[in-house]
């Protein structure tokens, strides 16, 4: 016991520092600067329905600005119209206009690294178009060669995508086609998948393989995890070739649309999709909060009055209703003041755009109109949806100083629509996300397919719009766009109402967001600054 004592003391007064300096610290070597993750908290109201693009059911918003951030896209499309490279550093029209060259970015790269090629995009399109595959979407597609109304390859000619080599793309179209218009068009529905990882894959077996349960895709940003319906965590693409984003971590959360904006306050949120949109009345809130609140450049909803043209069958008693209508007024109450009326479908920013038209009132023309056409007082149906009873009630009213009598129907947003295509109401209020294409609207709503307003004779307008698609000189064009919209406010099918402007409540904590583009389902993260 002795001995282990002596040697427990030895030990201890070797372990003490020399002559006078017991009192002060040892020395330290140099300190390794510790650096917190950046972690963009980012919410969104509805959740997506599939990691896999061509496997949505809704094919939402909400799922493409899911595949926006893990796959790429061929570019990136701007609010005004205008689209910049992305996967493609740029692009021409060939074959008379019936194709388009895409130059890919020769940086570009899936997850895994293995480089993405003009191979990949022909293998995804081949893959997705085969007629065992049973893709969603796909019908984005069939506007290529080789393809049928439903985007499948016939087989009995050859598909209308190619690669040129290794980084150069073709695409061959059934019809004349503007580069930048099909890109305004199916960006958002065109994407590259890693092919080179379903080599030997059945199409008939392709949405059921482990692979979209973790995607590898060439995006901004790369999977970590997912909670189905409640969350999905991503990390930035250090080799993105638009550079990588100045974060490193993004965490997407499902939360209630009323609670965005609380959650933005509170700070459990840096910014939600889309855009960080707000209402015009709870704008001020996000301003005493701290936030700016900024007005969208380009606007992004369009209103219109869907009606029947069958119960209302004289253009005189459709053009009635428009002059009965107080526009601004209808507006303001909608907007907030952030709207513009208008008597067109196109977008102001649209390059055809043939201007506003006559948006004013004239209780008297419409009186005039109701009396050559031989209105007996006939009470028509006017259909909306609960958020709107207010400014359907404010119809009414202005209708019957026209002496335009309707009983209001409130139903929710697939029943408005569905009845409407089947003929149960004679009205409705509708809204929609313009594009900046001049026939976005008119192109899907004057078909044998969805005659939703019941057009008797469909052939004027169908000419009309096949000569707009076809026609590839812009001045030519914008004389083919105001044409046609010559005949809709003769015919007034619908009433074109206004186009709301979006206010963006802009993020304490990130930098570099393009708040306007979000209505394309498209967002810059790559250029994302997490402060």
């Amino acid at each position: 016991m002795k001995k282990q004592s002596a040697a427990l003391l030895l030990m201890l007064a070797l372990a003490l520092p020399l002559g006078g300096c017991a009192s002060q610290p040892a020395e330290e070597g140099p300190k390794e600067e510790v650096t917190a993750e950046r972690v963009v908290q980012y919410g969104l109201s509805n959740p997506w329905d599939s990691l896999m693009p061509y496997n949505s059911p809704s094919g939402s918003n909400y799922s493409r600005i899911i595949y926006d951030k893990i796959y790429d896209r061929l570019a990136y499309v701007h609010a005004d119209g205008t689209v910049t490279a992305r996967a493609a550093q740029s692009w021409e029209s060939v074959e008379d206009g019936c194709g388009i060259v895409f130059h890919l970015n020769p940086d570009c790269a899936f997850h895994d690294g293995t480089p993405v090629t003009a191979e990949h995009w022909v293998e995804t399109i081949a893959l997705l178009t085969d007629e065992n595959c049973p893709a969603l979407g796909r019908s984005a597609f069939s506007v290529l060669t080789g393809t049928d109304e439903n985007g499948v390859a016939t087989g009995t000619e050859e598909l209308g995508v190619k690669a040129v080599d290794e980084h150069t793309l073709q695409f061959t179209f059934k019809t004349p086609t503007i580069p930048e218009e099909f890109l305004l068009d199916k960006n958002r529905e065109y994407y590259v998948l890693p092919t080179h990882l379903l080599e030997g894959v059945d199409p008939a077996e392709l949405m059921e393989q482990d692979l979209w349960a973790a995607p590898v895709g060439s995006g901004p940003c790369e999977f970590v995890s997912e909670v189905t319906g409640n969350s999905l965590t991503l990390k930035a693409n250090e080799d993105y070739q638009l550079g990588a984003p100045g974060f490193d971590t993004l965490v997407i959360t499902v939360m209630d649309k009323s609670s965005l904006l609380t959650a933005l306050i509170a700070g459990d949120l840096d910014y939600y999709a889309f855009g960080g949109s707000v209402s015009a009345d709870n704008a001020p809130t996000a301003t005493e909060a701290g936030f700016t609140v900024s007005k969208s450049e380009a606007p992004n909803t369009f209103y219109e009055l869907m009606l029947n043209c069958q119960t209302l069958s004289d253009a005189r008693i459709r053009r009635a209703v428009e002059y009965a209508l107080d526009k601004e007024l209808l507006c303001e109450q909608s907007t907030g003041g952030y709207g513009e009326v208008t008597s067109t479908s196109i977008l102001p920013t649209c390059e055809s755009y043939p201007g506003p038209g006559e948006t004013t009132r004239n209780v008297e023309l419409s009186m005039d109109l109701l009396e050559e056409a031989g209105y007996d007082g006939e009470t028509y149906t006017l259909a909306c949806t609960s958020n709107r009873s207010g400014l359907a009630a404010l119809m009414q009213q202005q209708l019957a100083e026209a002496g335009i009598q309707t009983t209001i129907e409130t139903v929710d947003s697939a029943t408005l629509f569905s009845g409407m295509s089947d003929g149960l109401y004679d009205m409705a209020i509708a809204s929609h996300t313009p594009s900046a294409l001049p026939l976005w609207f008119v192109e899907s709503r004057f078909s044998a397919e969805n005659n939703i307003f019941h057009v008797d004779d469909l052939s004027p307008y169908l000419t009309g719009i096949d000569a707009i698609r076809t026609e590839t000189d812009q001045e030519a064009r914008k004389a083919l766009v105001a044409q046609l919209d010559g005949l809709l406010a003769e015919e007034r099918p619908f009433i074109p109402l206004w186009f709301g402007t979006a206010l963006h409540v802009e993020s304490n904590t990130v930098t570099g967001i393009d708040y306007d583009a979000s209505s394309f389902s498209n967002e810059n993260v790559w250029e994302w600054e997490k402060q």
